[in-house]
């Protein structure tokens, strides 16, 4: 009996699996057509498509944008969220419950409410400060933030868990301060979770559809409205050449990440 749950559970656990990946399959097997129209059995293979990408400068242009405003976009995550999950995770106080759902919020919010949300935020303040605010490089690194904080508190608060307090305590019996402490003691045990944090973040931004469409403004555009723009009028495998370059991109940064950090001690 016990031999049959495990094969059904192994079973599930493969299906899933295979729903999950047979896309990205597709995807790759896609790029490496040699005809413009995808159609099946292929008419043969070739690099062309891979080619493609740097004849137009907008895919260029978009995965630059999307990058700068990722990495930016991590960065003051990464200098709010990490604070946060301290003071969730270290301090009990009236609201902290309230506060950690707050935080976690964008990831439960649906892309296009949370980009309508923030267009109107941006609408409010602009009048209120008589000052460029829709459509400014700032307000989209702004909006980016917040889908990238949730990550990094969720993230820092699980490695924070899985630290002993007593070691801080210790730290402090020898005569640290605070500030030693942190430095010394919990930022190496939480560095895991940080870089995870940060990671995760960054992806989510690059990523970002919904909530830029309300945000970019004229002559800013980033690579997933690139590549929407692009299926509006022409569907060929340069889009599926683009994923794979962002697919293997993504994947080797987190290979990389994780050979230092062990990403599998937190997510």
């Amino acid at each position: 009996m016990r031999y049959v749950r495990r094969l059904a559970l192994n079973g599930a656990a493969t299906v899933a699996l295979g729903y999950i990946l047979l896309p990205l399959v597709f995807i790759v097997w896609l790029a490496f057509y040699r005809q413009e129209i995808p159609s099946f059995p292929p008419e043969g293979y070739s690099l062309r498509w891979f080619a493609a990408i740097f004849d137009q400068r907008k895919f260029a242009d978009g995965f630059t944008l999307s990058f700068e405003v990722g990495l930016i976009a991590t960065a003051i995550g990464l200098v709010l969220g990490v604070p946060a999950a301290l003071c969730l995770a270290r301090r009990d106080f009236a609201g902290s419950a309230p506060l950690g759902s707050l935080l976690l919020m964008p990831l439960i919010v649906p892309g296009v409410v949370l980009g309508t949300a923030m267009y109107v935020f941006h609408v409010e303040l602009e009048n209120a400060l008589d000052v460029d605010v829709i459509g400014t490089l700032a307000a989209l690194i702004a909006g980016h933030v917040v889908i990238v904080i949730p990550w990094i508190v969720r993230l820092v608060t699980a490695s924070l868990a899985g630290v002993d307090r007593a070691t801080e305590e210790a730290a402090q019996n020898l005569g640290a301060n605070r500030w030693m402490t942190f430095w010394r003691v919990t930022l190496p045990a939480i560095r895991p979770g940080i870089v995870a944090g940060g990671l995760f973040g960054f992806v989510t931004s690059f990523g970002n559809l919904e909530m830029s469409l309300f945000l970019v403004g004229p002559g800013r555009t980033t690579l997933p409205i690139v590549i929407l723009q692009y299926l509006e009028w022409k569907i060929d495998p340069t889009i599926a050449a683009v994923s794979v370059v962002q697919i293997a991109l993504i994947a080797a940064v987190m290979l990389i990440t994780d050979r230092y950090v062990r990403l599998a001690r937190v997510v």
